[in-house]
């Protein structure tokens, strides 16, 4: 039996353990993490206390497929959210994160807002093979955390999220990791909206956090967009990106810690999937 919390950001939806007596394998994980026969999740994260020296805490994050990914920013406000709940923190806490550090203050029960360095610059890049109802590849790459592709794409209901997401996700202009892939149309000079295929979880999720700096460092490169920035999520939350001194950013958003329960074993069974599948 596994002590757990379910926790979720924008829509990002994660399981979380608090100091577990040790991390658990890929597979565990990526049973828990699928939907329709265990709980269910985008990813899920260990948190641990630094020290008692200072307000800190440890985050190490694992996709839906059971592997770590360095970043995830939904996560992060999510963890700081648990480590406030646990009583770890009060109104303020660093998130150590395989990124780096990001400082994190609470706002209520339902929002944290992080301070962490802006991305860099946006390269453009056209990938070639991969077509969509005829329409070329022409975005751009950076890296917030974890690899993302930012494709402008002005009709946002039918943006072929699935299809063509899952199509660069793997190609090989973004070997050997992959990629997250964006999609996101800027109606004004101060909102944004964003759909995102994730590698890891290999579907659209609700949000991406690290996805929604992605876009915005192309929309502010483009001059499409001026801080501060309003980005709608697919799941319906709205996260606010504004500057900070230092050149830094800050990333505000929805961050609530919804249950809490444990993990029995027949939570960890993983059927195989049917031949025809």
């Amino acid at each position: 039996m596994t002590d757990f919390y379910k926790v979720s950001g924008g829509g990002n939806d994660f399981l979380a353990l608090a100091e577990p007596d040790g991390t658990p394998p890929p597979e565990r994980i990526r049973a828990w993490c699928r939907r329709g026969v265990s709980v269910g999740a985008d990813g899920l994260f260990i948190l641990r206390r630094a020290g008692t020296a200072a307000a800190m805490v440890i985050m190490d994050y694992y996709n839906a497929d059971g592997f770590p990914a360095d970043l995830c920013l939904n996560g992060t406000r999510c963890a700081a959210q648990l480590a406030f709940h646990l009583g770890w923190a009060e109104e303020a806490v660093e998130v150590r994160t395989g990124a780096g550090p990001i400082a994190a203050r609470r706002l209520d029960s339902e929002r944290v807002r992080l301070e962490l360095e802006a991305p860099g610059t946006p390269q453009a890049l056209t990938v070639e093979g991969v077509e969509s109802g005829g329409i070329g590849c022409a975005g751009f790459r950076l890296r917030v955390g974890v690899p993302h592709f930012v494709l402008v794409w002005d009709d946002l209901d039918r943006a072929p999220v699935r299809e063509l997401g899952s199509a660069l996700r793997r190609h090989q202009a973004f070997e050997p990791e992959g990629t997250n892939v964006n999609f996101v149309r800027y109606p004004e000079e101060h909102r944004m909206e964003i759909r995102t295929f994730e590698r890891g979880v290999e579907d659209e999720t609700l949000a991406c956090g690290t996805g929604v700096l992605a876009c915005v460092a192309v929309g502010l490169a483009a001059g499409r967009l001026a801080l501060p920035v309003r980005a709608l999520t697919r799941g319906g939350f709205e996260m606010d990106v504004e500057a900070a001194p230092g050149g830094r950013w800050r990333f505000g958003g929805d961050a609530r810690v919804v249950a809490e329960g444990a993990l029995l074993p027949p939570a960890a069974v993983e059927p195989v999937p049917p031949a025809w599948m």
